[in-house]
């Protein structure tokens, strides 16, 4: 009998989040007097980055857990070794960071006020329920990503037919959120209002996920890509 296991020899050790990467160490304070140029420099790295920026970086995260979706369906599609592991692992970023806080602040912060202030209301609703649909996605993809679903060949075509549903309607959300509902967004705050939700967005995130939550999410994120195999953006350029 045709052995369908495909497995990989390494195992994920841990799929939450900060597991998966170090810690980034912190940098210590040097005794020795600052230029005034060094205390431009600092000044300048803590400045508090915008709504719209600090939601667009939370979506380069998304971008490339697709990518590792992505390998995975090859992998699936080709019969090749796959660390099943390594999806889970993406998976539960999706759920913590992307579905639990980028798209909570969405759904509290920005959808109300495109909906009080009547702009939009089409893809706000659209993006509403592909929050829900996305919830969905994960949780089945948590679900499948397991050795057991390997060595079936139904349930490991069922978990590639459900991460091709995932990317095929987060592309599309997150750009149509990148180029007509960020930059919308300016437009109905005042510039107080708009600077508070900064502070605030940078809040939440140091309260769920630390001090340097983005860098741990991105550094996570960075082990996942190795364990695919996809971590050399220079693989990516056409010979």
């Amino acid at each position: 009998m045709e052995d369908h296991t495909f497995l990989g020899r390494r195992t994920l050790l841990c799929s939450t989040p900060f597991a998966i990467a170090g810690m980034i160490s912190g940098c210590s304070a040097g005794s020795e007097k600052r230029r005034p140029e060094d205390k431009t420099v600092a000044r300048n790295q803590a400045e508090d980055v915008s709504p719209a920026e600090d939601l667009m970086r939370e979506h380069g995260v998304l971008d490339r857990i697709l990518l590792i979706y992505e390998e995975g369906i090859r992998r699936l599609r080709d019969k090749e070794e796959l660390d099943p592991g390594a999806l889970a692992g993406s998976a539960k970023i999706i759920q913590t960071f992307i579905e639990d806080y980028h798209e909570r602040l969405e759904e509290d912060h920005l959808f109300p006020r495109f909906e009080k202030a009547h702009k939009l209301p089409d893809l706000v609703k659209t993006l509403r329920q592909q929050h829900q649909a996305g919830r969905l996605l994960t949780g089945r993809i948590v679900q499948l990503s397991t050795a057991a679903t390997l060595k079936s060949l139904e349930d490991a075509a069922s978990l590639r037919r459900v991460m091709e549903q995932f990317i095929r309607m987060y592309r599309p959300h997150a750009a149509r959120e990148d180029t007509v509902l960020f930059p919308a967004f300016r437009s109905i705050v005042t510039l107080d209002e708009y600077d508070s939700l900064g502070d605030r967005f940078e809040d939440e995130e140091h309260k769920l996920f630390g001090q340097d939550g983005f860098e741990k999410i991105v550094q996570d994120v960075s082990a996942l890509e190795m364990i695919m195999g996809i971590d050399d953006l220079a693989r990516f350029t056409p010979a």
